[in-house]
């Protein structure tokens, strides 16, 4: 598996890495984070081949801010237990640091396997309310 090294740009406190990770065979895998330790966009397939490494950019994001960290998901492709189980794994990881990790633009397809899986209910998830960015309740 090839990993791309992070490339930082903006200010010394300020700085935003970014990822790309390529397993052979399967589509590339990018990690961005466009807020220092506080959101990132993930996109490309999350599987067996790319997990392992979305999982390490995933902590370390984690490691580095405070409060929510906002997980954008709109370009990710998340189609079986193994990609929601690094979803989970970095929700477990986020409530050890005291954070809460908070899904993003959820694509209908997730939002299925979130609910099949009962996930939903454990798994914070910002929705637009009347125009305005809200993160739902966890369902009992």
């Amino acid at each position: 598996m090839n990993r791309g090294h992070g490339r930082f740009r903006g200010e010394q406190d300020l700085r935003e890495p970014e990822m790309t990770l390529t397993a052979v065979g399967a589509l590339p895998m990018h990690v961005a984070e466009t807020s220092f330790g506080q959101e990132v966009c993930v996109s490309g397939r999350l599987d067996v081949h790319t997990v392992a490494d979305v999982r390490l950019a995933l902590h370390d994001i984690l490691g580095r801010g405070t409060g929510d960290l906002l997980v954008h998901l709109a370009e990710a492709e998340v189609h079986d237990a193994t990609g929601l189980g690094v979803i989970v794994g970095a929700h477990h990881h986020a409530r050890r640091a005291g954070r809460r990790l908070v899904l993003v633009d959820v694509s209908p397809r997730l939002d299925r396997l979130l609910r099949a899986s009962r996930l939903h209910q454990a798994l914070a998830r910002q929705v637009l309310v009347d125009g305005a960015a809200t993160v739902l309740p966890l369902s009992g």
